[in-house]
């Protein structure tokens, strides 16, 4: 009878110890305030090869050029290179021709992609960025106890992956827009400018008005 009691005590408290223990797996480990999951930028390369010559591209060259880009669904975001060994302005200027076409800039220097350019064609480079949160969502901390004060690894997962999917571009999370030289402060005045220069609407004297109507 006694070791069957001394059995039942000692599975009781394995059974309390076990529980205990995988209590304490899930607790947060994270000091900072800030939040541990963090935006990712990452990039990628894009390219097509098109044949071309010291007079530029030919028309089927630049329909397919054409038809790349739609296909691509080029957009806000997105950035166009050439990298061409001819170094040809005239194939540059169909190419950004064709790119004008969905509001972009052709940008003069092209990032470094896989393979040789064959002799006679200049190569053009699509740069999309795309922005997300790895590891989210994230509740492997599902424990209550959190004797350190530590942020749960979850936390700003909602916020952080939303402006990773509303961000129009990317790369603004890694480096912000970069300013013209323009000034925003001459832009906004204009609407106060336009303002105290329009004349008083008294300036002419008053109208004679009339509530109308007849006997």
């Amino acid at each position: 009878m006694n070791r069957t009691l001394i059995k039942r005590a000692s599975a009781g408290l394995a059974l309390s110890l076990g529980l205990l223990t995988a209590a304490c797996g899930g607790t947060p480990e994270w000091r900072g305030l800030e939040s541990a999951k963090q935006p990712v930028v990452t990039r990628t390369n894009y390219t097509m090869d098109l044949a071309s010559s010291p007079s530029g591209l030919s028309i089927p060259e630049q329909r397919r050029l054409a038809d790349w880009f739609a296909a691509m669904e080029l957009g806000y975001g997105d950035r166009i290179a050439i990298d061409d060994p001819n170094a040809s302005q005239a194939t540059r200027d169909a190419i950004q021709a064709i790119a004008s076409r969905y509001g972009m800039i052709v940008q003069d220097t092209a990032p470094v992609t896989q393979g040789v350019i064959a002799p006679g064609s200049a190569r053009v480079v699509v740069t999309r960025s795309r922005a997300e949160v790895p590891g989210c969502p994230d509740w492997s901390a599902q424990s209550d106890l959190n004797d350190v004060n530590a942020t749960y690894p979850n936390y700003g997962c909602a916020v952080n992956g939303n402006l990773a999917a509303m961000v129009a571009d990317p790369e603004d999370l890694l480096r912000g827009q970069q300013s013209e030289g323009g000034s925003s402060v001459a832009t906004s005045d204009k609407a106060i400018d336009s303002y105290r220069k329009a004349a008083p609407t008294g300036e002419q004297g008053l109208q004679d008005t009339s509530a109308g109507g007849g006997d």
